[in-house]
Order: structure tokens, then sequence, then C-alpha cells
């Protein structure tokens, strides 16, 4: 990971270390383990780890499992996979919030005894009532002066499982007719008699994040707390809960805006819908924005980094065009994949005048961008295959590729001649046959005649069949955040947007080694998929359109 460039966390964390307020820099990055991380928090991630790397100070990674009927341990290892993967490595250590239930359940203790927490009897829809409007002030519960010796028998008593989940809470005693609603006597513990999947059953009441994120900040000596911008109007409470508890050493929260992103929903809810409903090929799912599924679809770490540095730390929330990943994944490739000739859709061709047992080896360079990248030799013989599309009976106008009574050149080897096609008794082109100018061998006519097209072939006798996924994005409307109200997510999935080609045809220079990314000349990107054998992804198209400030 490279070094950040300065942004307003770093002139923020610069005034600290200026001043004294803090020596060392420690952040934090607590995902939630009930779902797969995507690419909105590969944004936290590098916020959070590229600034303690900066600043040679520490990183954390705490799973915020304080959820149980949400989380699990699938979670919990595709996080940790993740980071590892990104290059993030947690060099403060891993934590995770549930090692501090007995912490939180001290510190609520001591907001009871101190007249600063109650025992709520409301439910949920009656606290809601009762909070207003952000117009107008809430009331207070009739429950709010109950004494300390009341709550806490009650609050213990929630603990030892004597009551029904949503019968009681845990409230802050605040102010209900505070401007910001999540000042007005939040709550922060709640019953829930679910299993823990670290904790087992020895808890049936659990504490709410924006009571336990701050407390776990403080203990792990969090100094800047960075999260993203829907947070801001939480801070008021963390703040709270650190000056209220007591902490000496105070942790402060900072927000930055989050990353949208055209074409892709990052509702963690949605996504786990798609894999549920089986309408993807689950969370790794090349078309997914998680990270295991950019990662399946061949994206690399440095190219989502760079993503995500191009769109910049600000604090307005704005839209990035997802053309902007694609030109960082292409600029990446373009540099260190090597050429490869892949026929994705086959036709044979028959070159009449060349003999039958004769082969040769033509050397083609591996990446024409690196001069050390070297050659590799490709196989030419009788018969071959070329794209369907590179051939037209009835061609349109300006097509230079093969045609009746054109040439062409066949990249990197000769110069072919159209002579005839075999077509089946359906009247499809079943094979072409062409006469090749055995002179012009990887050079030009002798009498100097223009050969304005050059495709790429593979020979019939030294290719290999492999499948192809050719994947385009996963939604039809460009911000799904402006959804009209009458229609949902599934109204703008993307009918076309994985399409499978089979009987494709690789040269024998095409391993199937995992994590390999290759260029198919003129066709894009590809790398072989980690789930299905003998398959290869295409990462994105060649063509780039976006225009890079």
């Amino acid at each position: 990971m490279e070094e950040m460039s300065s942004n307003f966390i770093h002139d923020i964390i610069d005034a600290d270390l200026a001043e004294g307020r803090v020596s060392e820099i420690h952040t934090r990055f607590p995902p939630e383990p009930n779902g797969y991380l995507h690419i909105g928090s590969a944004k936290a991630i590098w916020i959070n780890s590229g600034t303690a790397k900066k600043y040679g100070g520490k990183f954390n990674l705490r799973y915020d499992d304080t959820n149980p009927a949400k989380e699990d341990n699938e979670y919990v290892e595709s996080i940790y996979n993740d980071l590892c993967w990104l290059g993030a490595e947690p060099t403060g250590g891993v934590f995770y919030g549930s090692d501090y239930f007995d912490k939180c359940y001290e510190f609520a203790v001591k907001l009871i005894k101190d007249g600063k927490a109650y025992v709520c009897d409301l439910t949920p829809e009656e606290m809601r009532e009762y909070r207003g409007t952000l117009t107008e002030p809430g009331k207070n519960s009739p429950y709010r002066d109950r004494t300390p010796e009341e709550n806490l028998d009650l609050f213990e008593r929630m603990k030892n499982g004597e009551f029904a989940d949503g019968t009681h809470t845990l409230r802050a005693k605040i102010d209900m007719a505070s401007p910001n609603i999540n000042m007005r006597d939040p709550a922060i513990y709640r019953i829930v008699h679910t299993s823990h999947h670290r904790q087992g059953d020895k808890w049936c009441i659990y504490p709410l994040y924006d009571y336990a994120h701050p407390i776990q900040d403080a203990l792990e000596g969090i100094t800047h707390s960075l999260c993203s911008i829907e947070f801001e109007n939480h801070r008021p409470l963390y703040d709270w809960v650190v000056e209220n508890i007591g902490f000496e050493k105070k942790p402060h929260q900072y927000e930055f805006a989050r990353l949208n992103v055209t074409y892709t929903v990052m509702s963690k809810r949605y996504l786990r819908y798609l894999v549920e409903n089986s309408l993807v090929d689950g969370w790794d799912d090349p078309r997914m924005p998680t990270l295991c599924g950019l990662r399946r679809r061949g994206y690399t770490p440095s190219s989502i980094f760079d993503f995500v540095s191009r769109a910049g730390v600000a604090k307005a929330n704005s839209l990035v065009d997802i053309e902007l990943l694609e030109h960082c994944i292409r600029e990446e490739l373009n540099e260190s994949a090597e050429r490869r000739i892949v026929v994705l859709d086959p036709i044979k061709v028959v070159i009449t005048n060349y003999p039958e047992d004769k082969e040769e080896f033509f050397e083609l360079p591996n990446n024409p961008a690196k001069a050390d990248s070297g050659t590799r030799k490709v196989a030419f013989t009788r018969e071959l295959y070329i794209e369907r599309e590179d051939f037209a009976e009835v061609p349109p106008p300006k097509f230079f590729r093969l045609k009746p009574g054109g040439e062409v050149r066949l990249m990197g080897a000769y110069i072919v001649k159209f002579e005839d096609i075999i077509k089946d008794e359906n009247g499809n082109i079943v094979e072409i046959h062409c006469t090749a100018d055995l002179e012009t061998k990887s050079g030009n006519p002798a009498d100097g005649r223009k050969i304005k097209g050059t495709i790429h072939w593979v020979s019939k006798k030294y290719s290999h069949d492999i499948d192809v996924m050719l994947y385009d994005k996963l939604f039809t409307i460009e911000d799904v955040s402006a959804i009209p109200e009458d229609k949902t997510y599934n109204d703008y999935l993307n009918k076309d947007s994985v399409k499978k080609l089979t009987g494709c045809k690789a040269e024998a220079g095409l391993t199937d080694e995992a994590d390999i990314r290759y260029q198919f000349v003129r066709n894009g990107y590809f790398i072989k998929d980690s789930k299905y054998t003998n398959t290869f992804n295409r990462i994105i198209k060649l063509k780039d359109s976006y225009k890079a400030k």
C-alpha cells in the first residue's frame, strides 16, 4: 500500500500531534460479521490502515459482534481473509466486541448508579411514539425516574434471563428534548435470547453499537475513530458515553464521506437477498461489489486502493463513476498482463495452399508494453480458428477484416486471401477456405499492397477448449439511490449481466494457474475462475472510455 496523500483527517492528526493531544496514532476497522465486505468497506480499510501506516501507528481489526441474531463465523473468516488479501495487516491486533461484554455491563451498572441510565418498559412502538420528530421534542418515559436501586435490580434480572425479548431496555438518561434524536435517551442494552457465535449462551442482553463502540475504542487506546458520514449525528452520543464513563484517555470520532459507486448496490441486506435467492452465484459472484467477488473477477488489491485513492477523502457524499474502477485495473493490467490468443466464437479456416503436414512456430511478444517480458512460440498449421465476427459474407462499409475478395493479416503470421466458404444444410458457414501469401511471414507484401486488417487466430491442432464468462454491470440504473418509490432493486437487475461461452479455443500458452491475469488479444483481460474448472472470467474489456483526470 502506497503512502496516502494528505487529507482533512491528516490535517486533524497533524494538529493533534503538534499540540501534544496524542503521541501515537491508533486506528481501527470495526465491521459487523453479518455479511461479506464490499468495495465501500475497502475505503474504510484504506483510510484507517493507511493512516496508521503513514504515521507509524497501529491499526486494529475489531469485529462488531454485538448482534448475535445476524452474525456468523463464516463472515468472521471472510472479513479477515479480505483484509489479508488487501494487505491491510491489523498491526495493533485482532479483537472482538463480544470480548468486552463484561466491561460494557460493568460500565452500564456505573451509569445506573450515577443516575445516568434507567430500565424502560416501553415497547419498541411506544418508544418511537415518545421519541418525537425532527421538529417536535420527545417526552419522558414514565419509567425514567425509577431509583438507581430499582434499575439495578431490573437490569440484573434482565441479565439473568427473567424477561422476554423486547419487554425491557436499558436507556441512557440524556435529554428527550435534544434537537439530535440520537440523544433522546437512546437504548444502550436490549434483551436478545439468542446464542452468540463466541460467547454461547452466557448473555441474553447485548449492548447496542452506539454504546459499545466508544467503550471498545477507549479500552483499545484508539486515538482517532474514523468512520463514514452517516455516523456524524451519532458523535455526540459517542462523546457522552466516553465522558460519562470517565475514561482518562478519550478517543475522538471523525467522519468521512461514504464510497457510492454508479450501478452498484452496497446494502448488505440486499446483497444477502441476492445470495439467498440464488440470483447470483454466491457472495463471491464476480458481478457482486463484495471484495471476494472482485477478487474472483480478477481485480487486484492495488487497483482497488488506487480507485479509492482517486475517489478521494472528503466530507461531502458523491457518486463515483464505476468506470474509474475499471480504468484503474485496466491501466494496471496493460502493463503487467501477458498476452494470449483465445478465439471466443470460433469458426474453422483452412489454408488450402499450406501443406497438411507442415507446422511453424511464430514468436509473439508476451507483452508489447514490457520489453523484458520476452516472447512465446505460437503454432501455425493448415487448419486454424478465427473469430466468427472477423468474417463477413456481406460486409458492411469500412469492414477491414476477412471478406470475399479481400485479404487480411493473421496476427504475427501470414497475409491470407479469401477463396471460398463451406455451409451446412441450414446455410450456416462452417468453414472458410483461404490461401496464404507465404512470402509475407510477419512482413509486408513485396508488391507494396496495403493490408488494413489484422485478426487473431489459433491452430486447430495446438489449441484447447475453455469456457469463458463475460460479465457486465449487475444493475441497469446508474444511481441506485434514485430508484422511484414504486420500484425496487429487483426492477433494475441487468438480465444480461453474465454470458457463458463454451468451446472457446485457446492457444497452448494459456495456462490454468490460479491468480494469473492475461490479456486475451482483442478481447479483454481475463483470469482463471477460482470456483469452476477450465473457466476464465473476463475482468474488463479492452476499451477504456473513462477520461482520467
